[in-house]
Protein backbone atom coordinates (compact mmCIF):
# COMPACT_ATOMS: atom_id res chain seq x y z
CA UNK A 1 0.00 0.00 0.00
CA UNK A 2 1.29 3.48 -0.86
CA UNK A 3 -0.05 6.93 -0.10
CA UNK A 4 1.09 10.38 -1.18
CA UNK A 5 0.84 13.31 1.20
CA UNK A 6 -1.08 16.34 -0.07
CA UNK A 7 0.98 18.86 -2.00
CA UNK A 8 -1.81 21.26 -2.87
CA UNK A 9 -2.25 20.99 -6.66
CA UNK A 10 -5.41 22.46 -8.16
CA UNK A 11 -7.67 21.05 -10.86
CA UNK A 12 -8.47 23.95 -13.19
CA UNK A 13 -10.32 22.25 -16.03
CA UNK A 14 -11.60 18.98 -17.42
CA UNK A 15 -12.69 17.41 -20.68
CA UNK A 16 -14.46 14.25 -21.76
CA UNK A 17 -14.97 12.46 -25.05
CA UNK A 18 -17.45 9.64 -24.57
CA UNK A 19 -20.44 7.85 -26.02
CA UNK A 20 -22.43 10.90 -24.91
CA UNK A 21 -20.52 13.13 -27.34
CA UNK A 22 -17.24 14.83 -28.17
CA UNK A 23 -17.51 17.74 -25.75
CA UNK A 24 -17.48 18.12 -21.98
CA UNK A 25 -20.91 19.72 -22.14
CA UNK A 26 -22.30 16.60 -23.81
CA UNK A 27 -20.93 14.45 -20.99
CA UNK A 28 -22.23 16.78 -18.27
CA UNK A 29 -25.72 17.00 -19.79
CA UNK A 30 -25.94 13.25 -20.37
CA UNK A 31 -24.85 12.51 -16.83
CA UNK A 32 -27.27 15.06 -15.41
CA UNK A 33 -30.16 13.58 -17.36
CA UNK A 34 -28.93 10.00 -16.76
CA UNK A 35 -29.17 9.42 -20.49
CA UNK A 36 -27.94 5.94 -21.47
CA UNK A 37 -25.41 6.04 -24.29
CA UNK A 38 -25.03 2.29 -24.79
CA UNK A 39 -26.53 1.33 -28.14
CA UNK A 40 -26.79 -1.61 -30.50
CA UNK A 41 -23.51 -2.27 -32.30
CA UNK A 42 -23.44 -1.73 -36.06
CA UNK A 43 -22.24 -5.18 -37.11
CA UNK A 44 -21.56 -3.98 -40.66
CA UNK A 45 -18.77 -1.81 -39.25
CA UNK A 46 -17.74 -3.73 -36.15
CA UNK A 47 -16.95 -7.45 -36.39
CA UNK A 48 -17.25 -7.95 -32.65
CA UNK A 49 -18.67 -10.25 -30.02
CA UNK A 50 -20.80 -7.56 -28.37
CA UNK A 51 -24.41 -6.81 -29.16
CA UNK A 52 -24.40 -3.40 -27.45
CA UNK A 53 -21.60 -0.98 -26.55
CA UNK A 54 -20.94 2.63 -25.55
CA UNK A 55 -19.17 3.81 -28.70
CA UNK A 56 -18.31 7.47 -29.35
CA UNK A 57 -20.80 8.34 -32.11
CA UNK A 58 -19.47 8.75 -35.66
CA UNK A 59 -15.91 9.16 -34.43
CA UNK A 60 -12.84 8.92 -36.62
CA UNK A 61 -9.60 10.88 -36.18
CA UNK A 62 -9.71 12.19 -39.75
CA UNK A 63 -13.27 13.47 -39.42
CA UNK A 64 -12.74 15.13 -36.03
CA UNK A 65 -9.13 16.32 -36.26
CA UNK A 66 -8.77 16.83 -40.00
CA UNK A 67 -6.82 14.99 -42.69
CA UNK A 68 -3.39 16.39 -41.85
CA UNK A 69 -1.23 13.94 -39.84
CA UNK A 70 -4.13 11.58 -39.14
CA UNK A 71 -3.75 9.00 -41.94
CA UNK A 72 -2.08 6.48 -39.63
CA UNK A 73 -3.60 7.68 -36.34
CA UNK A 74 -5.43 4.94 -34.44
CA UNK A 75 -8.68 5.34 -32.55
CA UNK A 76 -7.13 5.49 -29.07
CA UNK A 77 -4.79 8.29 -30.07
CA UNK A 78 -7.59 10.17 -31.79
CA UNK A 79 -9.74 10.06 -28.66
CA UNK A 80 -6.85 11.28 -26.50
CA UNK A 81 -5.80 14.09 -28.85
CA UNK A 82 -9.42 15.27 -29.08
CA UNK A 83 -9.83 15.41 -25.29
CA UNK A 84 -6.46 17.08 -24.67
CA UNK A 85 -7.26 19.70 -27.28
CA UNK A 86 -10.11 20.99 -25.13
CA UNK A 87 -7.67 21.86 -22.31
CA UNK A 88 -4.70 23.49 -24.04
CA UNK A 89 -6.25 26.93 -24.46
CA UNK A 90 -4.39 29.41 -22.28
CA UNK A 91 -1.29 27.26 -21.81
CA UNK A 92 1.61 29.56 -22.68
CA UNK A 93 4.46 27.59 -21.10
CA UNK A 94 5.07 24.69 -23.45
CA UNK A 95 8.20 23.43 -21.71
CA UNK A 96 6.45 23.43 -18.32
CA UNK A 97 3.40 21.55 -19.59
CA UNK A 98 3.32 17.79 -19.09
CA UNK A 99 1.06 14.99 -20.31
CA UNK A 100 0.29 11.90 -18.20
CA UNK A 101 -2.07 9.39 -19.80
CA UNK A 102 -3.48 6.25 -18.21
CA UNK A 103 -4.45 3.15 -20.17
CA UNK A 104 -4.88 -0.59 -19.91
CA UNK A 105 -2.38 -1.68 -22.57
CA UNK A 106 -2.50 1.09 -25.15
CA UNK A 107 -4.28 0.25 -28.40
CA UNK A 108 -5.15 -3.43 -28.40
CA UNK A 109 -6.23 -3.14 -32.02
CA UNK A 110 -2.90 -1.68 -33.15
CA UNK A 111 -0.92 -4.33 -31.29
CA UNK A 112 -3.09 -7.08 -32.75
CA UNK A 113 -2.83 -5.71 -36.29
CA UNK A 114 0.97 -5.51 -36.16
CA UNK A 115 1.22 -9.02 -34.73
CA UNK A 116 -1.11 -10.43 -37.38
CA UNK A 117 0.76 -8.71 -40.21
CA UNK A 118 4.07 -10.21 -39.13
CA UNK A 119 2.48 -13.66 -39.43
CA UNK A 120 0.42 -13.48 -42.61
CA UNK A 121 2.76 -11.67 -45.02
CA UNK A 122 5.60 -13.26 -46.98
CA UNK A 123 8.15 -11.71 -44.63
CA UNK A 124 7.59 -10.73 -40.98
CA UNK A 125 8.87 -7.23 -41.69
CA UNK A 126 6.36 -6.60 -44.48
CA UNK A 127 4.23 -4.37 -42.31
CA UNK A 128 2.97 -0.82 -42.59
CA UNK A 129 5.79 1.23 -41.06
CA UNK A 130 3.49 4.13 -40.17
CA UNK A 131 1.45 1.81 -37.95
CA UNK A 132 4.38 0.66 -35.81
CA UNK A 133 4.29 3.56 -33.29
CA UNK A 134 0.60 2.88 -32.58
CA UNK A 135 1.49 -0.54 -31.17
CA UNK A 136 3.67 1.04 -28.46
CA UNK A 137 1.87 1.78 -25.21
CA UNK A 138 3.05 5.38 -24.87
CA UNK A 139 2.15 6.36 -28.43
CA UNK A 140 -1.09 8.19 -27.57
CA UNK A 141 0.52 10.35 -24.86
CA UNK A 142 3.41 11.17 -27.16
CA UNK A 143 1.08 12.14 -30.01
CA UNK A 144 -0.87 14.45 -27.68
CA UNK A 145 2.34 16.28 -26.82
CA UNK A 146 3.50 16.45 -30.43
CA UNK A 147 0.10 17.61 -31.70
CA UNK A 148 -0.09 20.54 -29.27
CA UNK A 149 3.67 21.15 -28.86
CA UNK A 150 3.72 20.38 -25.14
CA UNK A 151 7.42 19.95 -24.35
CA UNK A 152 7.28 19.02 -20.67
CA UNK A 153 7.47 15.49 -19.22
CA UNK A 154 5.44 12.87 -21.05
CA UNK A 155 4.37 9.66 -19.35
CA UNK A 156 2.02 6.71 -19.72
CA UNK A 157 0.79 4.70 -16.74
CA UNK A 158 -1.04 1.37 -16.91
CA UNK A 159 -3.07 0.32 -13.88
CA UNK A 160 -6.29 -1.01 -15.35
CA UNK A 161 -9.45 0.69 -14.12
CA UNK A 162 -7.41 2.62 -11.54
CA UNK A 163 -5.17 4.22 -14.19
CA UNK A 164 -6.80 7.63 -13.74
CA UNK A 165 -5.80 7.73 -10.07
CA UNK A 166 -2.27 6.58 -10.93
CA UNK A 167 -2.03 9.35 -13.53
CA UNK A 168 -3.19 11.91 -10.96
CA UNK A 169 -0.58 10.67 -8.48
CA UNK A 170 2.10 10.97 -11.15
CA UNK A 171 0.92 14.50 -11.95
CA UNK A 172 1.15 15.49 -8.27
CA UNK A 173 4.72 14.27 -8.12
CA UNK A 174 5.72 16.20 -11.24
CA UNK A 175 4.30 19.39 -9.74
CA UNK A 176 5.81 18.77 -6.31
CA UNK A 177 9.25 18.19 -7.84
CA UNK A 178 9.03 21.32 -9.97
CA UNK A 179 9.26 19.28 -13.17
CA UNK A 180 6.09 20.87 -14.56
CA UNK A 181 3.80 23.80 -13.89
CA UNK A 182 0.77 22.41 -15.69
CA UNK A 183 -0.09 18.74 -16.15
CA UNK A 184 -2.78 17.38 -18.44
CA UNK A 185 -3.60 14.00 -16.99
CA UNK A 186 -6.32 11.40 -17.41
CA UNK A 187 -6.91 8.14 -19.22
CA UNK A 188 -8.19 6.77 -22.51
CA UNK A 189 -9.65 3.51 -23.80
CA UNK A 190 -10.77 2.61 -27.31
CA UNK A 191 -13.46 0.22 -28.47
CA UNK A 192 -12.21 -2.14 -31.14
CA UNK A 193 -12.62 -5.58 -32.63
CA UNK A 194 -9.52 -6.77 -30.79
CA UNK A 195 -10.65 -5.50 -27.41
CA UNK A 196 -14.12 -6.99 -27.86
CA UNK A 197 -12.79 -10.46 -28.59
CA UNK A 198 -10.06 -10.32 -25.94
CA UNK A 199 -12.70 -9.45 -23.36
CA UNK A 200 -15.07 -12.12 -24.68
CA UNK A 201 -12.45 -14.84 -24.34
CA UNK A 202 -11.48 -13.52 -20.90
CA UNK A 203 -14.98 -14.11 -19.58
CA UNK A 204 -15.45 -17.40 -21.48
CA UNK A 205 -18.17 -15.98 -23.68
CA UNK A 206 -20.43 -14.86 -20.85
CA UNK A 207 -22.32 -11.57 -21.18
CA UNK A 208 -20.52 -8.68 -19.42
CA UNK A 209 -22.20 -7.13 -16.39
CA UNK A 210 -21.69 -3.73 -18.05
CA UNK A 211 -21.41 -3.40 -21.84
CA UNK A 212 -18.02 -2.13 -23.06
CA UNK A 213 -17.50 1.56 -23.64
CA UNK A 214 -14.75 3.89 -24.77
CA UNK A 215 -13.55 7.45 -24.48
CA UNK A 216 -11.01 9.76 -22.91
CA UNK A 217 -11.35 11.91 -19.78
CA UNK A 218 -8.69 14.49 -18.92
CA UNK A 219 -8.10 17.13 -16.26
CA UNK A 220 -5.75 20.10 -16.14
CA UNK A 221 -3.78 20.22 -12.89
CA UNK A 222 -1.70 23.20 -11.78
CA UNK A 223 0.42 24.05 -8.78
CA UNK A 224 -1.13 25.29 -5.54
CA UNK A 225 -2.45 28.81 -5.70
CA UNK A 226 -3.81 28.59 -9.22
CA UNK A 227 -6.82 30.91 -9.56
CA UNK A 228 -10.29 29.83 -10.62
CA UNK A 229 -9.76 26.21 -9.65
CA UNK A 230 -12.45 23.56 -9.54
CA UNK A 231 -10.96 21.42 -6.77
CA UNK A 232 -7.84 20.93 -4.67
CA UNK A 233 -6.22 17.50 -4.78
CA UNK A 234 -5.68 16.66 -1.12
CA UNK A 235 -4.34 13.10 -1.28
CA UNK A 236 -4.12 9.97 -3.38
CA UNK A 237 -3.46 6.35 -2.48
CA UNK A 238 -3.01 3.05 -4.28
CA UNK A 239 -2.18 -0.58 -3.68
CA UNK A 240 -2.80 -4.23 -4.53
CA UNK A 241 -5.66 -6.24 -3.09
CA UNK A 242 -3.87 -9.59 -3.26
CA UNK A 243 -5.85 -12.48 -1.77
CA UNK A 244 -9.62 -12.04 -2.18
CA UNK A 245 -10.23 -12.77 1.49
CA UNK A 246 -7.92 -9.93 2.51
CA UNK A 247 -9.15 -7.45 -0.12
CA UNK A 248 -11.67 -5.55 2.05
CA UNK A 249 -9.13 -5.03 4.85
CA UNK A 250 -6.43 -3.82 2.45
CA UNK A 251 -8.76 -1.41 0.65
CA UNK A 252 -10.20 -0.18 3.96
CA UNK A 253 -6.72 0.53 5.31
CA UNK A 254 -5.67 2.46 2.21
CA UNK A 255 -8.85 4.54 2.05
CA UNK A 256 -8.70 5.51 5.72
CA UNK A 257 -4.99 6.34 5.49
CA UNK A 258 -5.57 8.53 2.44
CA UNK A 259 -8.40 10.38 4.18
CA UNK A 260 -6.17 10.94 7.24
CA UNK A 261 -3.45 12.41 5.06
CA UNK A 262 -6.04 14.67 3.49
CA UNK A 263 -7.28 15.77 6.92
CA UNK A 264 -10.81 14.65 6.08
CA UNK A 265 -13.30 12.77 8.23
CA UNK A 266 -16.01 10.51 6.84
CA UNK A 267 -18.93 12.61 8.04
CA UNK A 268 -17.83 15.73 6.12
CA UNK A 269 -17.54 14.02 2.72
CA UNK A 270 -19.99 15.45 0.20
CA UNK A 271 -19.77 12.73 -2.46
CA UNK A 272 -18.22 9.33 -3.08
CA UNK A 273 -17.64 7.85 -6.52
CA UNK A 274 -17.18 4.08 -6.65
CA UNK A 275 -16.00 2.12 -9.68
CA UNK A 276 -18.33 -0.83 -8.95
CA UNK A 277 -16.59 -3.59 -10.92
CA UNK A 278 -18.19 -7.00 -11.10
CA UNK A 279 -17.03 -9.92 -9.00
CA UNK A 280 -15.13 -10.03 -5.69
CA UNK A 281 -13.35 -6.72 -6.30
CA UNK A 282 -16.66 -4.87 -6.56
CA UNK A 283 -18.03 -6.63 -3.50
CA UNK A 284 -14.95 -5.62 -1.50
CA UNK A 285 -15.27 -1.99 -2.62
CA UNK A 286 -18.96 -1.84 -1.69
CA UNK A 287 -18.35 -3.40 1.73
CA UNK A 288 -15.55 -0.97 2.57
CA UNK A 289 -17.52 2.11 1.54
CA UNK A 290 -20.50 0.95 3.61
CA UNK A 291 -18.25 0.44 6.63
CA UNK A 292 -16.26 3.68 6.30
CA UNK A 293 -19.25 5.96 5.79
CA UNK A 294 -21.78 4.04 7.86
CA UNK A 295 -24.95 6.02 8.54
CA UNK A 296 -23.53 9.03 6.68
CA UNK A 297 -24.79 8.85 3.11
CA UNK A 298 -22.62 10.91 0.76
CA UNK A 299 -23.97 11.91 -2.63
CA UNK A 300 -23.22 9.48 -5.46
CA UNK A 301 -22.42 10.78 -8.96
CA UNK A 302 -24.54 9.86 -11.96
CA UNK A 303 -24.02 6.35 -13.22
CA UNK A 304 -20.71 6.07 -15.07
CA UNK A 305 -22.09 2.83 -16.54
CA UNK A 306 -24.29 4.99 -18.77
CA UNK A 307 -21.34 5.21 -21.16
CA UNK A 308 -20.34 1.56 -20.78
CA UNK A 309 -17.33 -0.05 -19.13
CA UNK A 310 -14.46 2.21 -20.15
CA UNK A 311 -11.86 -0.12 -18.59
CA UNK A 312 -8.60 1.83 -18.21
CA UNK A 313 -10.44 5.17 -18.40
CA UNK A 314 -12.90 4.32 -15.59
CA UNK A 315 -11.27 6.28 -12.76
CA UNK A 316 -10.69 9.30 -15.01
CA UNK A 317 -14.38 9.35 -15.95
CA UNK A 318 -15.30 9.00 -12.27
CA UNK A 319 -13.20 12.07 -11.54
CA UNK A 320 -14.70 14.29 -14.23
CA UNK A 321 -18.18 13.07 -13.24
CA UNK A 322 -17.54 14.34 -9.70
CA UNK A 323 -16.39 17.71 -11.04
CA UNK A 324 -19.37 17.95 -13.38
CA UNK A 325 -21.86 17.11 -10.66
CA UNK A 326 -20.26 19.54 -8.21
CA UNK A 327 -20.70 22.42 -10.66
CA UNK A 328 -24.47 21.86 -10.50
CA UNK A 329 -24.69 21.67 -6.71
CA UNK A 330 -23.83 24.70 -4.58
CA UNK A 331 -23.76 22.54 -1.45
CA UNK A 332 -20.54 20.92 -2.69
CA UNK A 333 -18.43 24.07 -2.30
CA UNK A 334 -15.62 23.71 0.17
CA UNK A 335 -16.44 20.09 0.92
CA UNK A 336 -14.41 16.93 0.24
CA UNK A 337 -15.19 14.32 -2.39
CA UNK A 338 -13.76 10.81 -2.51
CA UNK A 339 -13.09 8.49 -5.43
CA UNK A 340 -12.30 4.78 -5.26
CA UNK A 341 -11.45 2.69 -8.29
CA UNK A 342 -10.78 -1.04 -8.19
CA UNK A 343 -9.61 -3.26 -11.03
CA UNK A 344 -10.73 -6.91 -11.03
CA UNK A 345 -7.05 -7.88 -11.33
CA UNK A 346 -6.40 -6.35 -7.89
CA UNK A 347 -4.98 -2.88 -8.51
CA UNK A 348 -6.86 -0.12 -6.71
CA UNK A 349 -6.61 3.60 -6.17
CA UNK A 350 -8.37 6.32 -4.22
CA UNK A 351 -8.30 10.10 -4.25
CA UNK A 352 -9.60 12.84 -1.97
CA UNK A 353 -10.46 16.27 -3.38
CA UNK A 354 -11.78 19.47 -1.84
CA UNK A 355 -14.27 21.10 -4.17
CA UNK A 356 -14.26 24.85 -4.70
Amino acid sequence: MTTVAPAGPVITGWSAVSALGYRSGDFAAGLRDRRPAVRAVDTDRWQVADRVAGIVPDFSPREVLGKKNTRAMDRLTGLAVTAVGQLVTGIDDDEGSAVVLGTTTGSQQSMTDITRDTLIHDKPFYIEAAQIPNAIMNSAAAQCAIWYQLRGPNATVAAGRASGVSALTYARRLLAAGRARTVLCGAAEEYSTARSWWDWHGRDGAEPSTPPGEGCAMIRVEAAGAPDGLADVLATGSGLLGDAAQAPAVLDRCLRATMRRAGVSADEVWAVSASEPSGPAGAAEAAVLADVYGAHRPVRPGEIGLIGDTAGATAAFQLVALLSMASDDASSRGRPAVLTSVDPEGVFGCAVLRLR
